[in-house]
């Protein structure tokens, strides 16, 4: 855990970006591929919001090769210097082969297993809202675990080895078709950002 972003009056929140298992547009089970705005926007998020640390979640040798590159090169390189931001994002970028393997860190990080959630674009059973979740975070009950999933959402047998699944993102049309980098800002947002109670920054209605 980084004291930077420690707030002992919250749960811990972690994010978890699955690679694999999850499914295509068939249905079918894949392994999908890392890709460097996935790895870019969503730490940077995670960062903005108070995140404790962005696993990325894959078994394939060379996606871990690619990733601690591009690591490498925002951290310790030529991009650290140029870009102190990107940096700092990058500090809550970590490796899993598997879900598990990420669990299992953060509890060896922290000493408390998180809570696994999982998220969907279809409602699903056990499924949490977006407010009673971020009830929970604020009376730090458990630290918890967000799963995101790439392809078209994470594979049936995840769904097996998680807590809870958080609502879907309703769309406002019939087009629901949401970038993981875009549906995990808003849920991050909804789930940690600051609250204002109905008015705007100047304070106007």
């Amino acid at each position: 855990m980084r004291p930077d972003t420690a707030q002992p009056h919250r749960s811990r929140v972690f994010v978890a970006l699955v690679h694999y298992p999850v499914i295509d547009k068939r249905g079918d089970l894949v392994t999908t591929s890392v890709t460097n705005l996935d790895v870019h926007d969503i730490a940077r998020s995670c960062r903005t919001y108070g995140v404790e640390g962005y696993y990325i979640v894959t078994p394939v040798p060379a996606m871990h090769w690619f990733v601690r590159r591009v690591k490498r090169f925002w951290s310790e390189g030529a991009g650290a210097e140029y870009n102190e931001t990107r940096r700092d994002a990058f500090e809550l970028l970590r490796l899993a082969e598997s879900l598990d393997e990420a669990a299992a860190d953060i509890e060896s990080r922290t000493g408390r297993r998180p809570a696994r959630v999982a998220t969907s674009a279809r409602m699903r059973p056990n499924t949490v809202g977006f407010g009673e979740l971020r009830a929970k975070i604020e009376q730090n009950s458990d630290d918890f675990l967000l799963i995101l999933g790439t392809g078209w959402g994470l594979h049936s047998s995840l769904f097996a080895q998680t807590d809870l699944t958080l609502e879907p993102i309703e769309p406002q049309s019939d087009y629901n078709h949401l970038s993981v980098r875009a549906a995990a800002a808003i849920m991050l947002d909804r789930l940690l950002g600051a609250r204002c109670e109905g008015k705007s920054s100047s304070g106007v209605m």
